[in-house]
């Protein structure tokens, strides 16, 4: 299998960045080790982003409890498993300070990745939002580390208030607009839900804007409608694998049947056509 270690590594910034230009929404699914990356190409996404939560799983941990070596490692390895751009969920990458967080981004540039992002949202030791002013000077940092070298790195910088609890439409968009000012390449507030949110959201920036897929959010077609640039998943299909073998286990130490191995046909049938390429 080719992947993009065969490829010019400067070139996949480029690519990365122009899928967020199309006539639809780039759907970025987020895959939580190698078989699921390549599984994921091989259904024909045309990008992918690992997540935070779905890794930790594999690890029997939860959201962020990751350390920066194993993000980055972990990166590398999916980035590596396909030939589609891969961008990296790196949390706070890392750091509270600009200094720390361009370090990440200057490592994570050596890894084969397309790009990566950056929260403010300081983690759940701390639980808070780094203050606005910080927040921008950590993106600064970041974007400075990505497009500073030969191998460029594609910079989303997220907004993440809303999926903590704190339910600030305004400041949200207000840290967008800093963040955007800042050089970053993608803008992402996961949490909006109301399609008038997403559109205001969308309307209030100029760079790309990631939208998270949410239980009763809008479809494909309406955040396309309303300028969505990209949708990701997340930790959903993770969860949704591990649901998955819940409801197997349930029925296999309830029931006493078999049930799950119609859909143990159809995952093996997959795996052989997107391992034996």
């Amino acid at each position: 299998m080719s992947t993009l270690d065969d490829t010019d590594p400067t070139d996949a910034y480029e690519r990365f960045l122009a899928l967020h230009h199309g006539d639809a929404p780039l759907l970025m699914p987020n895959p939580w080790d190698v078989g699921s990356a390549r599984l994921l190409a091989s259904l024909g996404f045309q990008a992918l982003a690992t997540t935070s939560s779905g890794f930790a799983a594999t690890l029997g941990r939860l959201d962020g409890s990751v350390t920066r070596d194993e993000a980055l490692r972990h990166a590398s390895e999916v980035a590596g498993a396909t030939d589609v751009p891969v961008s990296a969920d790196l949390e706070n990458c890392f750091a509270h300070d600009p200094a720390g967080v361009a370090e990440t981004v200057a490592e994570a540039a050596g890894t084969g990745l397309a790009g990566c992002s950056v929260e403010d949202y300081s983690g759940p030791a701390d639980d808070s939002i780094y203050d606005a002013g910080l927040a921008a000077e950590r993106v600064a940092a970041a974007v400075e580390a990505a497009h500073a070298g030969p191998v460029r790195l594609v910079i989303t910088a997220r907004a993440e208030n809303l999926i903590h609890g704190r339910d600030d439409l305004d400041d949200t968009i207000a840290r967008l607009q800093a963040y955007e000012r800042a050089g970053a390449d993608v803008l992402y507030a996961p949490g909006p839900v109301a399609l008038d949110d997403v559109r205001r959201v969308v309307s209030s920036v100029e760079r790309p804007v990631n939208v998270l897929a949410r239980p009763g959010g809008p479809s494909v077609a309406e955040l396309a409608g309303a300028g969505a640039a990209r949708i990701s998943v997340g930790g959903a299909f993770a969860f949704a694998a591990l649901g998955a073998v819940v409801e197997a286990g349930r029925e296999l130490l309830d029931a006493g049947t078999y049930g799950y191995l119609d859909r143990a046909a159809l995952g093996a049938s997959a795996a052989r056509r997107a391992f034996g390429s």
